[in-house]
């Protein structure tokens, strides 16, 4: 399903965003993509529609927090990137507005989906699948083989070697318990998170943060998705992915309209634009190359290929609500991050 359509013309399609650079007012913006890519479609939007765009950059877990903190005088516009599940999560309680932009004919059928398991309070804007992120020559010097499968993360070469990011703040480390979940079942899953844990060194509370680690030569490994392990190498560092041998869960990073939004009509606006090939193809300008949503998008040669990856059937509409998340992070952070490493 994540194959790109191979189209002989792109259709024209005329927008309402599409106004002159002189129009008036402003949009705040919370992003939970990477902070390049956020303020590049800040940049962006701002430059071609002369909207004042106010950007602020945070993990999903975190934005959806603030979300709810807000929910009786909210302060933000739209809500752009970060993984699918936060962004579910809100739309179930009633954090963002329905919108039917006239771009959601062009994108790709996950991405459709998105929008009609939300009920319209929510798109998908693109994919990308979890795996490993390593630094090969710190593994090298320790002589200790890279891992291939999750099973791997348990052997005791990895002993403080490992991170991911804390599931409370992190759209990215939720997905992986989700992802273990449906793959082992529940109780297997947690026994493994436990067994995992003595090989954690840290739980920091952005998604991207232990590549970043791995980059920097302060871990060896990393869970992450592993578009952002290869970002890190096209940066010059020494890094390298895996996607696990038994298979693994997928994001569909996403956007939403922050229900009661001040700028509500500027908000649509960028939501159209956001969904836009052009605008999409600012992931990859900013050296971040997840799948596009948008069918007539280009597909970064660097781009992990969805189509050749052993991705599960991740059931969305299930782990996306609110009370599942709530009930998996409660469990992980009693038996798991309440013990001694």
């Amino acid at each position: 399903m994540f194959r790109r359509a191979l189209l002989a013309a792109v259709p024209a399609v005329a927008l309402w965003w599409a106004a002159p650079a002189s129009a008036q007012g402003s949009l705040n913006l919370y992003c939970s993509a990477q902070v390049e890519w956020c303020q590049a479609a800040a940049n962006a939007f701002q430059r071609e529609t002369g909207i004042r765009v106010s950007m602020s950059q945070k993990g999903s877990g975190e934005v959806l927090a603030q979300i709810r903190a807000e929910a009786q005088n909210p302060r933000g516009d739209v809500w752009y990137g970060g993984t699918g599940d936060p962004h579910l999560q809100a739309a179930e309680d009633n954090l963002s507005a329905e919108y039917r932009s006239p771009m959601l004919d062009q994108l790709h059928d996950w991405a459709q989906r998105q929008a009609r398991d939300s009920r319209y309070r929510t798109v998908g804007i693109y994919a990308g699948a979890l795996g490993f992120g390593f630094n090969t020559e710190l593994l090298a010097r320790r002589n200790i083989t890279p891992p291939a499968c999750w099973r791997d993360l348990l052997e005791p070469r990895f002993r403080n070697e490992i991170q991911m990011a804390n599931p409370q703040s992190s759209g990215t480390a939720y997905v992986m318990i989700a992802t273990l979940v449906q793959l082992m079942g529940e109780d297997p899953a947690f026994e493994y998170l436990r067994n995992l844990h003595r090989n954690i060194n840290a739980y920091p509370r952005s998604g991207t943060a232990p590549i970043k680690a791995v980059a920097r030569g302060e871990t060896g490994v990393s869970i992450s998705f592993v578009h952002d392990a290869v970002t890190e190498r096209l940066g010059g560092f020494p890094v390298a992915n895996a996607v696990p041998c038994e298979g693994t869960g997928y994001e569909i990073g996403s956007m939403s309209i922050i229900r009661g939004s001040r700028n509500e009509r500027n908000a649509r606006r960028f939501y159209d634009w956001a969904l836009t090939p052009a605008a999409q193809a600012l992931g990859a300008e900013t050296k971040q190359f997840q799948t596009p949503s948008n069918r007539n998008a280009s597909v970064p040669a660097e781009a992990p290929q969805m189509s050749q990856i052993r991705l599960i059937e991740y059931d969305f509409a299930r782990y996306g609500t609110s009370a599942e998340r709530r009930r998996l992070i409660e469990r992980w952070d009693r038996e798991v991050n309440s013990l001694p490493r």
